[in-house]
């Protein structure tokens, strides 16, 4: 038998910290919603985009926390989610100056 850190077993423990990074992921998501709805409507978009993003990766660590998806993919789709949040940051409209400011 293999002990991690607090005598859990290597999986056990590898289940638990995806477990805790899909509830940080949870957390983020959540504490962003309500700033989204005071937002101009392409920065709402944009900003749901986003989180959905965030969601989905949390889905994807409870997927591997299950044991339904490996190590590996959980980083393939990791590094998927990293990419289409750079794509995304690098699509967004430059900012628009009224006459306000």
């Amino acid at each position: 038998m293999v002990l991690g850190i607090g005598g859990l077993t290597g999986k056990k423990w590898h289940s638990r910290r995806a477990l805790q990074a899909a509830e940080m992921l949870d957390e983020v998501v959540d504490s962003q919603l309500p700033l989204v709805t005071e937002l101009s409507e392409e920065s709402r978009r944009r900003s749901a985009e986003y989180l959905s993003e965030l969601v989905m990766l949390a889905q994807d660590y409870r997927h591997f926390a299950a044991g339904w998806i490996d190590q590996a993919e959980l980083e393939r789709r990791g590094n998927a989610t990293v990419a289409r949040l750079e794509v995304l940051s690098k699509h967004r409209s430059p900012a628009r100056l009224t006459e306000q400011d």
